[in-house]
């Protein structure tokens, strides 16, 4: 679950909650497609906009139609009660871990993130991946930080937001990383223009966005990437560089949930409220890469 391809897709919404079946069919295509591991309700899960029962249900629903696959549940919330109210929901729903990020309004100093990783995994009984997603909690770890979490019990991989674009310098990073850390927690790679080079990098997992929708093109990036061959993992990343834009300038959400809409995954509009998605120009445009691309699968 902490190594490999692990798949972020979208929780669809629909007028009166969680869209169900759409949500089912997503999951269902991960696992055919043959993903190592499923993450709901990350940040493109849309975790934070959902109440405790349709984050619970969601737990619940992703771990029954996964199958074999094992799936992480992000539990992230603003108080430690509420992360802890995710946390044993997740686990009763049978995930297989969870994933949290340091959700806040007001500023966290890095005594208060540590103190609720310490809190949160003294009451766990799966493995936790530490989510580091300072584009969404505007909270950003340092080594230091990363090497004191990653010494308490059950944390299993650390989720870092990149690595740098030169490969030298890429390893260079994930190396020192590495002398920092227990042998027992991996390292996952997010942001999905650089999981080709996290990977060549020494990353142990890629944690991806677009691997929740299009598996397919993921996966074209992370077997060979994995397997060594970084040449082709490089040139099948290089070939979505019109897509990594789309992300660079209106993030991963908004354009994955347009990919899922066009492609009939999910109903329009699929997002919570106030998020709208992409502007109709916008869609037109991604619309045209989907298509040129090929991405339908």
């Amino acid at each position: 679950m902490f190594t490999g391809l692990n798949a972020f897709p979208l929780t669809p919404l629909a007028e009166d909650g969680i869209d169900e079946a759409a949500f089912t069919g997503l999951i269902e295509r991960l696992a055919a497609a043959g993903v190592d591991a499923i993450t709901a309700l990350g940040s493109t899960g849309s975790y934070a906009y959902l109440t405790r029962t349709e984050r619970a249900r969601t737990a619940h629903l992703a771990v029954a139609a996964a199958g074999e696959v094992p799936v992480m549940v992000g539990i992230g919330a603003l108080r430690t009660r509420h992360v802890l109210e995710a946390a044993e929901d997740a686990q009763r729903a049978g995930a297989a871990g969870v994933l949290l990020a340091p959700v806040s309004y007001q500023a966290l100093t890095h005594d208060d993130v540590y103190g609720l990783y310490a809190d949160v995994t003294a009451e766990l009984s799966v493995p936790l991946a530490v989510y580091d997603n300072p584009g969404t909690t505007h909270f950003a770890f340092d080594d230091e930080l990363y090497a004191a979490i990653a010494k308490l019990p059950g944390v299993a991989s650390i989720k870092i937001p990149g690595v740098p674009a030169d490969p030298g310098e890429a390893r260079a990073r994930i190396d020192r990383l590495r002398a920092l850390l227990p042998d027992r927690v991996t390292l996952g790679v997010s942001g999905d223009a650089c999981g080709a080079a996290g990977l060549a990098a020494g990353c142990d997992a890629w944690y991806s966005v677009i691997a929740g929708t299009l598996p397919q093109a993921a996966l074209a990036i992370a077997r060979p990437a994995l397997a060594g061959d970084r040449a082709a993992a490089h040139a099948a990343s290089e070939r979505l560089a019109p897509l990594w834009e789309m992300f660079a300038a209106h993030g991963s959400l908004r354009p994955t949930a347009a990919i899922a809409e066009q492609l009939g995954l999910v109903a329009r509009p699929c997002l919570p409220l106030p998020i709208r998605g992409l502007g109709e120009g916008e869609r037109a445009r991604l619309a045209g890469i989907v298509a040129d691309l090929g991405l339908d699968g």
